[in-house]
């Protein structure tokens, strides 16, 4: 029955798909300073509490748009061990964000835990099945998950098929480097179940390294040249205090030569720096955003910090931009600018 309804689905949005997938256009003259907040309703479980620069204690989201940002990324897992970053945890955290008027932007891992380019592991419930069942298992959940925010009054601007998919998604079936066209299918089962839910949400496919120009021209000449459908190329950059101005001119030359090639925006996913470095990082964020804003086509959509509100070593993550006393350090001050 369920493949039945991916055919089905599928069918009935070929034309609208392939018309969004052909088009560049953009919602405004928006440019989005998001953040990636996926663990916070965790770290307030823990006791993780955050502050202005006055000390005064402030909900994380409210100190995010106070100190300039305008949208939220949220990833969610299939079915964690521990609940976190399932689809009610991330539709909790959407509710609030929604409810203080901040775009949002989902993250599909397909996977029970982290997908990023070295993982890729398949959710246990889906691990025995072949190409085709995972298609209509990527179609399916993706396309439940948005229902379930479409229920709440909520529509994300942006939806990632993936996350930093460098060599392909759901291992060993979807490994581009050993089956682009086993990823490309993956990719549009994903981008279809999208658009059946709401038709103006962009779909993204998001790769590390923003920096890596060959990197983008082997994965998109190859989706490219297998079908996919994407509106919207997706990318991370992570430099450090002494490189960052070399990785950001590396990038902004990539970003022209994508949009030259492929006709699609820019979304700038994931940044980051340790959060110790952060006189660097507020340089490194003000010369990205004046170099994506200056990009005349007005293409590239905007840049999302991933998790600026982990501090505290929290999970043994140390590239965010908040002090140890749960403050936001002058990083995030790069946004409010």
């Amino acid at each position: 029955m369920k493949a039945f309804f991916l055919l089905i689905c599928c069918w009935c949005t070929l034309s609208s798909c392939k018309k969004d997938s052909d088009s560049v256009t953009t919602n405004s003259q928006v440019f989005y300073k998001g953040a990636d907040i996926s663990w916070l309703t965790e770290m307030e479980t823990s006791g993780m509490k955050f502050y202005d620069k006055n000390g005064s204690q402030k909900e994380c989201m409210e100190l995010l748009k106070a100190n300039g940002l305008n949208a939220i990324r949220l990833r969610v897992w299939v079915n964690p061990s521990d609940g976190w970053c399932n689809a009610a945890d991330m539709i909790a955290k959407a509710e609030r964000a929604n409810s203080l008027g901040f775009k949002l932007m989902i993250d599909f891992h397909y996977s029970d835990v982290w997908a990023d380019p070295a993982h890729q592991t398949k959710p246990a419930s889906w691990s025995s099945q072949n190409l085709y069942q995972l298609q209509t298992s990527v179609y399916n959940h993706t396309y439940q998950v948005l229902q379930q925010l479409k229920a709440k009054g909520i529509i994300p601007l942006w939806v990632q098929i993936g996350n930093e998919t460098n060599d392909g998604m759901l291992w060993p079936d979807g490994k581009a480097s050993t089956n682009m066209n086993n990823f490309a299918q993956l990719i549009n089962a994903g981008y279809d179940a999208v658009k059946a839910c709401d038709s103006s949400i962009k779909a993204i496919i998001h790769i590390s390294n923003g920096y890596n120009a060959g990197l983008f021209t082997w994965m998109f000449d190859g989706m490219k040249n297998y079908g996919a459908k994407w509106d919207v190329i997706g990318m991370s950059l992570y430099p450090s205090a002494t490189n960052w101005q070399s990785l950001n001119n590396q990038c902004i030359n990539n970003i022209n030569q994508l949009m030259n090639a492929y006709h699609k925006e820019i979304m700038i996913c994931e940044v980051g720096m340790p959060w110790d470095s952060a006189l660097e990082c507020n340089a490194f964020l003000k010369d990205l955003l004046q170099q994506t804003q200056g990009i005349k086509t007005n293409k590239v959509l905007g840049i999302f910090y991933w998790e600026p509100e982990a501090y505290n070593n929290w999970k043994g993550y140390t590239l965010g931009a908040f002090d140890n006393n749960g403050k936001p350090t002058i990083a995030l001050g790069a946004f409010n600018n």
